[in-house]
């Protein structure tokens, strides 16, 4: 009976020993799926995590197209998010994109202000944070490795500079309505500055009425025919994107008047849609804001990956375009 009871302890004791080999075998098969404490999804692929505003306008879905196409092209793995421009669900997106230990995070901000407190998270979590597109105004700089987009100011300066040439020989008051982008956006607020720094050269310039249209074509087409009906001579619109300028057409030729002739029209952005217009003579300038920011979002998401430094502003390269600028331009065009 000993014996027995000694044979049985010593298997007793050999599968406790395999158990626990096992276990440690699986415990470190667990650690290489789950890749690095910053992320990555074990076979060395970069996992980004991107919170998109959402699908307001073609540019936004040009925007869209351009990074989903470099990431599969970069072979980086994309965790895509629409917020349907809501600054909550951005904020749950980028949480969520902490607790799936993405590589990067990179987003484009509804709205400036409110991202301290998330944006702690993510650098506590010590996943890197890009921002493509929409700056936000946080003080702390550290929050947020570099940002990616467009100068806003300078897209609103050059509409603005555009115009005081156009009306230099002008007598008497010039009224000029104003379609803004989403209220509190970096958009919205450097275009409406910048226009309004470069208008402020002539003094016959005026801005008579200025609200938000959201960005879309419906709502650019509500607040023109509140603009209509609230202001019986409008001489120059300037809208902040081509879809608010689009919508506003419909309403200023319902209202009996000709766009780009008896109101000037000046916008922002260049998609196909608002270059077409321009080569029919609808509109009457454009300043360029490029979405096609893909290509170098994926180089600053490896170089930021891999702890590089990388400038705190990457501005992208922009033009503006006349009527016959546009003609020449629109057989190419990629958005």
């Amino acid at each position: 009976m000993r014996k027995t009871g000694t044979t049985i302890t010593r298997r007793g004791f050999g599968a406790i020993l395999a158990a626990g080999l096992m276990a440690t075998s699986l415990a470190a098969c667990g650690n290489s799926d789950t890749g690095s404490e910053s992320g990555g999804d074990g076979d060395g692929q970069i996992v980004l995590g991107f919170s998109q505003v959402g699908a307001e306008s073609g540019w936004r879905t040009a925007n869209t197209n351009s990074i989903k196409e470099s990431a599969e092209k970069a072979g980086i793995k994309l965790q895509f998010d629409d917020a349907q421009q809501k600054q909550e669900n951005q904020i749950k997106a980028i949480r969520n994109f902490i607790q799936q230990k993405v590589d990067v995070i990179a987003f484009s901000p509804v709205v400036e202000s409110g991202w301290d407190t998330v944006l702690k998270e993510a650098k506590d979590a010590k996943i890197p944070v890009i921002l493509t597109d929409r700056a936000v105004d946080s003080a702390d700089k550290s929050l947020y490795k570099t940002f990616i987009g467009s100068d806003f100011v300078k897209e609103g300066r050059l509409s603005g500079e555009w115009l005081v040439e156009q009306k230099k020989d002008a007598t008497g008051p010039v009224n000029i309505v104003e379609l803004q982008g989403t209220t509190g956006s970096a958009p919205a607020n450097d275009r409406k500055k910048g226009f309004a720094e470069a208008i402020a050269a002539n003094p016959n310039l005026k801005i008579v009425a200025s609200q938000s249209g959201d960005f879309t074509r419906a709502g650019g087409k509500q607040v023109m025919e509140q603009f209509l009906k609230a202001n019986p001579k409008i001489d120059v619109l300037f809208a902040h994107n081509d879809d608010m300028g689009l919508g506003a057409l419909e309403a200023i030729t319902a209202a009996g008047k000709v766009p780009g002739k008896d109101i000037t029209i000046i916008t922002i952005d260049a998609v196909k849609d608002g270059m077409q217009a321009l080569a029919d003579g609808k509109f009457n300038f454009i300043a360029e804001c490029s979405p096609l920011l893909g290509d170098q979002l994926m180089d600053l998401v490896k170089k930021v990956k891999a702890g590089e430094e990388v400038p705190a502003r990457v501005e992208t390269q922009e033009t503006t375009f006349t009527q016959e600028q546009a003609k020449a331009a629109l057989p190419t065009r990629k958005y």
